[in-house]
């Protein structure tokens, strides 16, 4: 079952959040026994599931990588920044926290010793930070794309140092992680050893507290963050589609040949997939977190194992549908990097109404 208050031992990664543990033995008073974790059906097919997210995600995100940063990859640098980034955390996500957990629940128990067990933690928080932080990058970005057309030309430099940011932050509050995990072995009869934070934390709700910043970093601000800046742009859009205020000071973001508002809108549309998936694939895992730290007795007896490993790899999968929505977004599975209007129908001048949205693609 899940880990859920102090009689499991179960490994971390079976209970929300990601990033904490409730593993301890039991107390003195009244308490349960001790329960070991058994590798169940549930586990068996989450570990067989979560491999092969692995190998897909793994090979979607190392094509994306190779698409977007070979040669001739001149056309909307900015963009392909951004992907490139979004690929690597992505990438980080399959090949820590993906492998851990599978290994994890086969073994049961750690037995990486304690500076890997360190290690590991804080890669896994990291990579997951990443993924997010990357996310509202590009959310930032096409809020800057939409709200500020004329601005493009500085597009290369804003999201660069947004996502040093990004990375920096990612980096910085995963550090906690290498002093609060440590491994524990009970001694004879059970000679089980664990990768925990018991004793990491003075009192209890020292531990809900940090859990809860986490959830509020690696989640809810990210998702307040996204879903402003679509606010936004939506707003934008209503905005100028209804009053007609585009005049000929647009004309440098027109296109020329190409002629469509279709390379911008589609790059809004990819980004606005890209984060739907996110609140989509994590939110409900996130609930169930929120649950455990306030409720843990509640949810042990309400939620089975089975559903808190079928959300968890729900919340994985967000690594494997990033690139496969990039795939779809853009032009190398249909034919190359060029216009999308090149083998369609003749390009139709420019209305006042869409003329902000009407870019070059190389003006993304």
């Amino acid at each position: 079952g899940p880990a859920v208050g102090n009689t499991s031992v179960e490994p971390p990664s079976t209970t929300p959040p990601e990033w904490g543990c409730a593993w301890s033995p039991p107390e003195e008073k009244g308490e349960q026994p001790l329960r070991l974790p058994t590798f169940s059906p549930a586990a068996q097919v989450r570990v067989g599931v979560t491999f092969a997210l692995f190998a897909l995600s793994a090979g979607c995100n190392l094509a994306v990588l190779r698409a977007v940063g070979g040669r001739g990859s001149g056309r909307r640098p900015h963009i392909r920044l951004l992907l490139r980034h979004l690929a690597a955390a992505d990438l980080l996500v399959s090949v820590v926290v993906m492998p851990l957990d599978a290994v994890w629940n086969i073994t049961l128990q750690w037995r990486a010793g304690d500076l890997a067990c360190r290690l590991l933690m804080y890669l896994r928080l990291l990579a997951m930070y990443a993924s997010a932080f990357v996310t509202v990058v590009i959310s930032l970005d096409r809020q800057a794309a939409i709200l500020r057309p004329l601005a493009i030309a500085r597009a290369r430099a804003r999201n660069r140092a947004m996502l040093r940011t990004a990375w920096i932050l990612s980096a910085g509050l995963a550090v906690p992680q290498l002093f609060l995990f440590h491994t524990i072995t009970l001694r004879p009869p059970h000679n089980f050893t664990q990768c925990t934070t018991r004793g990491s934390f003075p009192r209890a709700w020292h531990e809900t507290l940090y859990n809860m910043v986490g959830f509020a970093c690696l989640f809810l601000l990210p998702l307040l963050i996204m879903v402003c800046c679509y606010a936004r742009i939506l707003l934008e859009i209503s905005r100028r589609m209804g009053s007609g205020l585009f005049s000929s000071q647009d004309a440098s973001l027109r296109c020329s040949r190409n002629n469509i508002p279709r390379a911008r809108l589609r790059m809004l549309r990819m980004s606005l997939v890209i984060v739907s998936s996110f609140i989509l694939c994590w939110t409900p895992y996130y609930l169930l977190g929120l649950w455990h730290w306030f409720c843990p007795r509640a949810m042990e007896e309400r939620i089975s194992p089975a559903l808190t490993h079928i959300l968890f790899i729900f919340g994985l999968f967000n690594a494997c549908l990033d690139p496969i929505t990039y795939g779809l977004f853009t032009i190398p599975l249909r034919g190359g990097w060029g216009c999308p209007c090149r083998h369609g129908r003749p390009a139709q001048p420019p209305s006042p109404a869409t003329g902000s949205f009407r870019c070059s693609a190389s003006s993304l």
